[in-house]
C-alpha cells in the first residue's frame, strides 16, 4: 500500500492501478436494491472505503463511514456498438487516493432489461484475487436487498485497511 500511495503522490492520479470489473446484468433491474447493496458492499470491505491524506508527507489511512463512504452510482446509456468503449473510458477514472474513496461505480443501460456494471477499483484496495469475493459480496448483497433484508454474512476476519502503512 506504501508504494501505491507513493507512485500516486509521485505521478499523480493515474489509471495505471486500475482495477475494473465489468458484470452484464440480464433482467429486471431494481436500481433501489442495487444502491442499497453497493452500500453493504463498501460497509463490509473497509478497503473500499478508505482514503489516504498525505500529513506531513506521511500518508495515513482515514476509512469513511455512512454517507461520506457511499459510492456514487454514474449512470450512462449506451449500446452493443458503444460499450466496449465506454467501458474503456470509464476505466480510465484516475484516482486521487488522498480524497477519494478507491470504488468508482458505472451503470450502462443497453435496454431496459439489460446493464453492464463497472466497479473499478485502485488496486490500493486489493488485488486481482480480491475481484471474485467482491463480485460474490454484491450478489449476495443484492439478492438480499431484492428480497427486502439486509445481507446475512459474517464479519470479514481482516480487513486490508487496517494493515498500517
Amino acid at each position: 500500500q506504501r508504494r501505491l500511495w507513493l507512485m500516486n503522490q509521485l505521478e499523480g492520479a493515474n489509471p495505471a492501478y486500475n482495477m475494473p470489473l465489468a458484470l452484464r446484468l440480464s433482467g429486471t433491474l431494481d436500481r433501489a436494491a442495487l444502491h442499497a447493496a453497493l452500500d453493504d458492499l463498501v460497509q463490509r470491505h473497509e478497503s473500499l472505503r478508505t482514503i489516504y491524506p498525505n500529513e506531513d508527507g506521511l500518508p495515513w489511512q482515514q476509512v469513511l463511514d455512512g454517507a461520506q463512504a457511499r459510492p456514487a452510482v454514474l449512470e450512462a446509456d449506451s449500446s452493443e456498438d458503444e460499450i466496449a468503449a465506454q467501458l474503456h473510458a470509464a476505466a480510465g477514472h484516475a484516482f486521487d487516493l488522498g480524497s477519494t474513496a478507491p470504488l468508482r461505480v458505472s451503470l450502462f443501460r443497453l435496454a431496459d432489461d439489460e446493464h453492464v456494471l463497472l466497479l473499478l477499483t485502485h488496486h490500493i484496495a486489493g488485488d486481482g484475487a480480491s475481484l471474485l469475493p467482491l463480485a460474490r459480496d454484491l450478489s449476495v448483497a443484492y439478492a438480499a436487498r431484492c428480497e427486502g433484508r439486509a445481507p446475512d454474512w459474517t464479519p470479514l476476519p481482516l480487513q486490508l485497511s487496517l494493515i498500517h502503512i
